[in-house]
């Protein structure tokens, strides 16, 4: 996108977050968001207004996104933890993987999404660098099978995860690039502690996890949880990096909390229907499709 403010009807504080954050989010082709911008639903009425005033907006092509937001499969923390919240305090649900039903779940949207067309027109797919959104993001957005051919490595190697699936090959399937800023609300819960990346990568060969800085989880906290203020600056923070990307449709492979946090910073609309929306909590595995658009001001 060209230099100009990203135009997003917000009401959130700017202060930075006390957790750490990449030197490789740095860069901005604008300024941090502003309170006045535009962040549209995909579906709504031709009608609805993205950011003021009555009657439809008409935006230039070149200044809109589309982002489809994707929360992960049903996790094994979720299981218990949506029944008994102190559940997400277990150790044994450190860097939590998806379920056998989180897999049908997986398989649902991939149908879902190649049916639909989306899967052909998505530039980029960005992911969380946790094991479930992880899993999540290949098994929705990868090549079909994989042949064990010596000159492709997979996306996914063969039961990774304690997943029993077969490897996931990389072939016709867009870029995955893992990004710590969408990580799940940060510190205390051991299920939202990430592996070493080393690890991941051995797990997810053909997965770009280029951009994060450092092999072992420096951002999660064994007694530091992450206020919700700081979550949904580090969401917009995130939104403003998808604004210096090239690519103009991209998937996003994130957590509830993330998005919840991050979506409700867009929510001081004049239409109840378009704040009703955005505020509403993910389900495992559903995708939201929306329109982020830079508008100039001057």
């Amino acid at each position: 996108m060209s230099m100009s403010t990203v135009r997003v009807n917000c009401s959130i504080s700017t202060s930075k977050p006390s957790f750490a954050s990449s030197s490789r989010f740095h860069r901005r082709s604008f300024p941090f968001i502003s309170p006045h911008s535009a962040l549209c639903f995909s579906g709504l009425s031709e009608t609805m207004d993205c950011g003021g005033g009555g009657g439809p907006f008409v935006f230039p092509l070149h200044r809109c996104k589309t982002i489809h937001l994707v929360r992960h499969g049903q996790g094994i923390h979720n299981v218990e933890g949506d029944k008994n919240y102190d559940a997400y305090m277990k150790s044994e649900y450190f860097d939590a993987h998806i379920t056998p039903l989180g897999w049908q779940e997986v398989d649902n949207l991939r149908k879902h999404v190649c049916d639909s067309g989306i899967m052909k027109r998505i530039d980029l797919v960005i992911v969380s660098p946790l094991l479930r959104t992880l899993q999540t993001a290949v098994g929705v957005f990868g090549g079909e099978g994989y042949t064990n051919r010596t000159d492709v490595v997979p996306l996914m190697v063969e039961n990774a995860g304690n997943s029993s699936c077969a490897a996931i090959s990389i072939l016709n399937c867009p870029p995955i690039v893992a990004v710590e800023l969408c990580r799940e609300r940060l510190g205390v819960h051991p299920c939202d502690k990430r592996r070493s990346i080393g690890e991941y990568r051995s797990l997810f060969p053909a997965i770009d996890f280029s951009l994060i800085d450092s092999n072992e989880d420096t951002w999660w906290k064994t007694d530091v949880r992450e206020t919700e203020e700081e979550l949904s600056a580090r969401g917009l923070k995130f939104m403003n990096w998808l604004g210096t990307r090239k690519e103009k449709e991209i998937a996003i492979v994130t957590h509830r909390a993330f998005l919840f946090h991050t979506l409700g910073a867009f929510g001081n609309y004049s239409h109840q229907l378009e704040k009703k929306e955005l505020s509403k909590p993910f389900a495992n595995c559903e995708l939201r499709s929306v329109v982020i658009v830079d508008r100039v001001t001057g």
